[in-house]
């Protein structure tokens, strides 16, 4: 008779192989949130020309109209970093009160997001303003749906880091290190290039109802972190 040639799994190699899924799972969900930044970004910008996730192209756009002397754009970018840290604040709150699960963080994202599309339908008082307060609401909560993977930082609503972090990952590789952590840092700034082309695609033909789509992403996305191990995600969220 024949021997059976197969042979278990070892306990390192599950291991090996459970924290390549976590990491990989990491990066779907990065990618996802990011491609939600982006989108919601362009739709933002186009339509009041401000971004709602990109706070360092605000801060030196604050620096100018400080240097300028324009109090009007001073005090609008200053509301608007200002509720963009907020909502980083908030959903590390909500998070926590929700026992840090993703899905109650994303599901209060998509609704802050179906509300500013819902506003700015049927020319409302303040159709461009509250919709704009309420997407950079949003995009500062997201971010406290994804801190680290793999033990590396990640970015959602901004890519500078991530870039930064990629060339300096480029630099060791060059000088001989083979640890090839450092090429996720580009997921991010792929995903928000993605969703960035997508939503301006889509502000061009809906204008403001374009956040509809973001809304509904960002459910999409809350409704598959079900999928996701419990442990995973405790992984994933801050602390």
């Amino acid at each position: 008779m024949a021997s059976d040639s197969s042979h278990p799994a070892s306990p390192d190699q599950d291991h090996r192989l459970s924290a390549h899924r976590h990491n990989r799972v990491g990066l779907v969900l990065v990618a996802g949130l990011s491609v939600l930044a982006g989108m919601t970004d362009a739709i933002g910008f186009l339509s009041a020309g401000d971004y709602v996730s990109f706070m360092s192209g605000n801060t030196t756009r604050l620096a100018v109209a400080i240097a300028l002397g324009d109090s009007a754009t001073l005090l609008r970018l200053l509301l608007i970093i200002s509720l963009f840290v907020v909502g980083n604040a908030l959903g590390i709150v909500v998070a926590r009160l929700s026992g840090r699960q993703a899905l109650p963080l994303l599901l209060l994202t998509a609704g802050l997001l179906a509300a500013a599309a819902g506003w700015s339908v049927g020319s409302l008082p303040g159709a461009v303003l509250l919709p704009l307060i309420a997407a950079v609401l949003a995009m500062g909560m997201i971010n406290a749906a994804v801190e680290q993977v793999n033990g590396q930082s990640v970015g959602l609503t901004y890519v500078t880091g991530a870039l930064s972090r990629l060339g300096r990952g480029l630099g060791r590789w060059l000088l001989g290190a083979r640890h090839p952590d450092w090429l996720m840092q580009a997921t991010p700034w792929i995903g928000m290039l993605g969703g960035a082309i997508v939503g301006a695609w889509l502000q061009h033909h809906l204008g403001l109802m374009a956040l509809f789509a973001s809304s509904g992403w960002a459910a999409l996305i809350g409704l598959a972190s079900l999928l996701i191990p419990r442990r995973w995600q405790l992984h994933y969220m801050p602390r």
